[in-house]
């Protein structure tokens, strides 16, 4: 907790452009104006009225204002190692001659084409505050059909607006899309995961799979298991078939309904529909002062005992040390403690060690780290009798190494080590384990655009690094409540950044949690939604506690947006989640200092 904003991604070497001097040594010339009775523009809606359709963005959407052209326009924002590429593949001839232009705006802007079969080219200009026209031509080669335009910026730029691209030239053979699907039918169904099969298609090269008219994933074979699913729902499903030349209709649709989740799987049990999740200073007391376990108000469901802290970063040996008389003069007896524990789950509560925080870097790097990790949490929750763990990796805790690139398959060793140590302690204590994790933006959805060092490298190793984690342990975990605080800005499903300070942050943060969102921006790399009773939403109790504090207002325009559909601002939510978990927040302490402000409207919204 209390961790600064994420760090800018580093970036890449400025690449080569070819000069107007290596285009005309190529040999390649303009088309003339009076353009070959069989030429046509074969950009699809290189306008962008249709918004981003027929192109494929890491960071774009369309706007109404500037336009160059009809009503509507690219525009697309670089950040970190992504220079904001827009692309579209077109079917071309062998042999001919194309034009590329298009009309740009602002600072550092591209205009290119790949896949040529002869000298890629591209265009650029250094600055653009009015629409400016580019133009190049190339020629295909012998055997080339396909060809890829593009518009991109440049690393750490403002944002770039694109409008009117064309491709001047031949058609190419651009063939048929793949026949719908048939034979979808549902296969192993649990509390949390559908399986799907479906007929193979002649000529498709892959299968979109959409769950309640959502795309949800991209496959290559003709089977998948939709996962992140919420106990006792019904869902329908539809699949199609794609290839080069575009997808199919959607298949007949198919319907089932999730399982009843077992008592306490995820180790959930016990906890009320809507939970208030708070840390309680137990081991320090800052500005806020030392608040005796007694005395935290039964409106708090989860409380995590912060922090245990590792004797050194790579021994995994955790220690939990109490607050000493001399920094928390009012600090209780440990009988006294431990007897106020077990008042509190006498009521309900659950009550945690979390592990970490800002100053508790854990790296388990061996086997032997793992296991003293598993032995010494282990011997801190036997000895106050506690309900489970939190795991609050922070800082350098969690990264990745340069090969390890599937959120799915993870390689990294303290990413290994961590998934193995917690899946031991949920053995050792079985079902009713209370599970939570609270990881930073950075960790968790930052991952939507970063992934590691990336594909080229110079990426901050840590962007993403707890989603292997989360994906590994969903079915064990019981929360998980993000730090949307202390956060840089953030891209959220709509393409746009997000930052701190009103509702729309949580909105677009939380929604994409419960949506599942691309890793690194690859649409057949889903990081799959997880239940809404698994998710809170993290936010700070007070000014003092954390940078990105919300008044209570703007804490009930969240919830509202995300569990009825209202007061949802300028983002449009992908669902409505009424079992929402519920609101964590640093700290107990500090709500208490701010004469428990959080606390207060949490009760009054759930009553």
């Amino acid at each position: 907790m209390e961790r600064a904003s994420a760090r800018p991604l580093t970036r890449r070497p400025l690449v080569t452009l070819l000069t107007a001097a290596a285009l005309a040594a190529s040999g390649l010339t303009a088309l003339t104006s009076a353009a070959r009775a069989a030429d046509a523009d074969l950009a699809r809606n290189g306008g962008f009225e249709s918004a981003l359709d027929g192109w494929t963005c890491t960071a774009g959407t369309t706007v109404t204002s500037p336009v160059h052209g009809g009503t509507a326009a690219l525009k697309a924002t670089p950040a970190g190692a992504d220079n904001a590429r827009c692309a579209q593949t077109v079917s071309v001839k062998p042999d001919s001659q194309y034009t590329l232009s298009g009309y740009v705006q602002g600072t550092y802007v591209y205009l290119g084409a790949s896949g040529t079969g002869t000298t890629d080219v591209s265009t650029w200009v250094q600055s653009a505050p009015d629409w400016k026209q580019l133009t190049t031509t190339f020629r295909t080669g012998p055997s080339t059909t396909k060809v890829t335009i593009y518009t991109h910026g440049w690393y750490g730029t403002g944002a770039y607006h694109a409008d009117d691209i064309s491709l001047t030239g031949p058609g190419g053979e651009t063939g048929q899309p793949p026949a719908v699907p048939g034979g979808l039918k549902t296969g192993s169904v649990t509390s949390s995961s559908v399986a799907l099969s479906w007929s193979p298609v002649p000529g498709a090269t892959g299968y979109a799979v959409y769950r309640d008219g959502t795309r949800v994933s991209t496959v290559t074979g003709t089977s998948t298991t939709v996962s992140g699913l919420t106990p006792s729902t019904a869902y329908s499903f539809q699949v199609t078939a794609v290839n080069d030349a575009g997808e199919s209709a959607r298949s007949a649709t198919v319907t089932a309904t999730t399982a009843q989740r077992p008592d306490g799987g995820g180790g959930s049990s016990g906890l009320p529909a809507h939970a208030l999740v708070g840390y309680l200073h137990a081991s320090f007391a800052n500005g806020s002062g030392y608040t005796r376990m007694a005395d935290v108000p039964d409106s708090w469901d989860v409380i995590d005992l912060a922090f245990g802290e590792p004797t050194s970063v790579t021994s995994g040996d955790i220690r939990f040390e109490r607050c000493p008389v001399t920094e928390c003069p009012n600090v209780e007896s440990d009988a006294e403690f431990k007897a106020a524990i077990k008042a509190k789950q006498a009521a309900g509560k659950k009550v945690l060690i979390s592990i970490g925080g800002q100053n508790g870097q854990v790296q388990l790097t061996t086997a032997a780290a793992r296991d003293t990790f598993v032995s010494s949490v282990s011997a801190i929750i036997d000895e106050y009798g506690l309900d489970g763990l939190d795991i609050d990796f922070e800082g350098h805790s969690l990264s990745l190494n340069a090969d390890d690139t599937d959120f799915k398959n993870p390689k990294t060793p303290v990413v290994v080590n961590l998934i193995s140590a917690v899946k031991t302690l949920k053995a050792k204590y079985g079902e009713r384990f209370v599970l939570t994790m609270a990881p930073e933006t950075f960790f968790v959805q930052l991952g939507h655009q970063y992934y590691g060092t990336g594909k080229w490298g110079g990426q901050d190793p840590r962007a993403g690094a707890y989603l292997p984690v989360i994906h590994a342990l969903r079915d064990d975990l019981t929360l998980l409540h993000v730090q949307d605080y202390n956060s840089g800005p953030i891209m959220g499903l709509d393409n746009q950044y997000h930052s701190m300070g009103g509702a729309d942050f949580h909105i677009a943060m939380t929604d994409m949690l419960l949506t599942g969102f691309p890793v690194a921006g690859d649409a057949g790399n889903v990081f799959p939604p997880l239940r809404p009773d698994q998710v809170a939403i993290g936010m700070p109790a007070s000014t003092q506690a954390g940078n990105g504090h919300v008044s209570p207002a703007e804490v009930t325009k969240t919830l509202n947006c995300l569990t009825k559909k209202t007061d949802c601002g300028s983002y449009a939510t992908h669902g409505t989640w009424p079992a929402l978990r519920g609101l964590m927040t640093w700290s107990i302490n500090w709500d208490r200092y701010a004469n428990w402000e959080f606390q207060k409207n949490f009760d009054a919204y759930f009553g």
